[in-house]
């Protein structure tokens, strides 16, 4: 962003239920502000894995909105085209966003990216995590990596190449666009009754 805008108008948001190591890197300029949603997040007593996700992901929306109107700022989602297509996002939650700037790209393009822009190594190589809990990765959970699912995808979403013909060439494919299916829901507006 800070290609764009001045950093004085950009504002980094960390709002982690468990806090993990900070990055000692240069952001010339842009603030960032810290938020622990952990005390929130645990009135709710919930040990369901998937629904204490997707409490945390609606928390830091609406964190996120109430900030932004504070700051007259917009929401500037970090969504991409693998996290879209796998589903591996929270419907009225970390999908929420006023703009979408890298929802085109597949993950393994941001990698791409990031490199061009010369964002630092330390936070190229960290693992893909939604900061759920300790020791939790997006490939952990997927049982994939991005790098197949990517390859996958773009074979049969943005190609449209026979799905027996990709499962010939890769190990996952059938576990990669089953999630793709069974995720499709989550791209649909709510129905209107009238």
């Amino acid at each position: 962003m800070k290609k764009v805008l001045p950093a004085e108008n950009i504002f980094a948001v960390q709002m982690d239920y468990n806090p993990r190591k900070n990055i000692n890197i240069d952001l010339n300029g842009v603030s960032v502000i810290n938020i622990s949603i952990k005390k929130i997040v645990d009135e709710f007593k919930i040990d369901d894995k998937i629904r204490l996700g997707n409490i945390m992901a609606r928390v830091r929306m609406i964190i996120l909105f109430d900030l932004a109107k504070q700051l007259n700022a917009l929401v500037c989602g970090t969504e991409n085209k693998s996290e879209k297509l796998l589903g591996y996002f929270t419907r009225f939650g970390d999908a929420a966003s006023d703009i979408e700037p890298i929802s085109h790209l597949y993950k393994t393009q941001i990698y791409q990216l990031a490199k061009y822009l010369k964002v630092p190594e330390e936070i190229i190589k960290q693992s893909p995590t939604a900061g759920l809990w300790n020791g939790q990765t997006d490939e952990d959970d997927f049982g994939f990596t991005y790098e197949e699912a990517d390859q996958v995808l773009y074979l049969y979403h943005d190609r449209g190449q026979d799905i027996n013909l990709i499962k010939k060439g890769f190990k996952n494919a059938e576990k990669i666009i089953n999630r793709l299916f069974s995720n499709k829901f989550k791209l649909l507006t709510p129905y209107k009754i009238i």
